[in-house]
């Protein structure tokens, strides 16, 4: 961590809103194979011994554990801790809503002296592995099976190995998986493994989002370029794009959503269909008699489609384009009434389908 050389590293550690500390500072002196210990006493000694030093390091830190203040109040920040002489500073925030990193990231390339910036938390997600793109000093990850020093620490196995972290740099281009709850998608770990066996420079992301129009506002850099959709945000996003693919319109739902390059417009596709309907017609073949024909083996069957959400309108619509006799149901009603009346199917009620068998 000491990025001027061997020996002797300084934290002057502030926390905001965790313990009875609340709004206090605490120094802390770092030996290189040594122990941390509170050296708050010797603070003025340390500091003429730095004058004459110049292998020694201060690095001053900001740990809020309620929120992200404004960009204006971090600013200020960094300021009083380049005032009181660090070489590096740290702030640590906590993530209330994943655009809330917006603003250490923006910090990051213009400040005078090398910041560490994180938001802690899962929605703070992004600041850790972006960190490199926007020019912070460095991250913090842990040891394999090793407690997490703050909340949403990763593991130095998941920042080098899925998100690929030494291979991001500023012209890294970002894409994600945007859903909610969102961390058990498997998402990242196809696209970074295709990025980097490809040799594409880009990032693929978790992006836990509350609202799909505040994340798109906030981040509208054209380095942000393509994103994957999933529950609940397939209609959302959809209702976000400045145009929207035929096919994607007529399901009333998007699956993925892409940056165009030269003038920065969201264009949403749904490609669900093609997955899922694909998967189907394989499986009924393999029960057919193996004759070859132009009609897809959904031709006329029964399908029946439980929830009339992002995905379910996919397969609704996919199902009644290959001539499959569509019925929908919905823990909601009106929504499967809705779907049925868009693409031409029936509805049945969730309690009726123990009873359902009509083939």
């Amino acid at each position: 961590m000491d990025y001027k050389g061997r020996g002797l590293s300084v934290f002057v550690d502030h926390c905001v809103g965790k313990s009875s500390k609340v709004g206090g500072w605490r120094l802390w002196v770092d030996r290189i194979g040594g122990n941390r210990k509170n050296v708050a006493d010797d603070f003025i000694d340390l500091v003429d011994e730095m004058e004459e030093n110049r292998k020694t390091t201060i690095i001053v830190s900001s740990h809020n554990y309620e929120n992200t203040p404004s960009i204006e109040k971090i600013g200020d920040l960094v300021a009083r801790i380049q005032a009181i002489g660090a070489d590096i500073a740290k702030i640590t925030t906590t993530a209330l809503d994943i655009t809330d990193n917006a603003r250490i990231l923006q910090l990051l390339p213009y400040s005078l002296i090398p910041i560490i910036g994180i938001a802690m938390g899962e929605k703070g997600l992004i600041s850790r592995v972006l960190s490199a793109k926007f020019g912070g000093f460095l991250t913090f990850a842990t040891l394999e099976g090793g407690p997490a020093t703050t909340p949403g620490q990763l593991t130095v196995k998941c920042l080098l190995d899925l998100y690929n972290f030494r291979q991001i740099g500023a012209d890294t281009k970002v894409h994600g998986v945007i859903g909610n709850p969102i961390s058990h998608s498997k998402s990242p770990h196809l696209y970074n493994a295709a990025f980097q066996s490809v040799g594409f420079n880009g990032v693929y992301l978790h992006l836990l989002v509350e609202s799909v129009s505040d994340f798109l506002k906030t981040y509208s850099s054209l380095d942000f370029v393509g994103y994957s959709y999933t529950i609940p945000h397939k209609i959302a996003g959809l209702k976000c794009c400045d145009e929207v693919d035929p096919i994607a319109k007529a399901i009333g739902a998007i699956s993925c959503m892409v940056r165009r390059p030269f003038d920065g417009k969201l264009i949403g596709y749904n490609i669900d269909y093609m997955g899922a309907i694909a998967a189907l017609e394989q499986g009924l073949q393999g029960s057919s008699d193996g004759s070859s024909s132009m009609i897809s083996p959904l031709s006329n069957k029964l399908m029946v489609v439980v929830g009339a959400g992002g995905a379910g309108k996919a397969l609704a619509y996919g199902g009644k384009t290959k001539g499959a006799r569509v019925v929908i149901t919905d823990s909601i009603i009106e929504k499967a009434v809705d779907l049925a009346n868009n693409i031409g199917g029936r509805v049945i009620r969730m309690g009726e389908l123990d009873e359902f068998a009509p083939e």
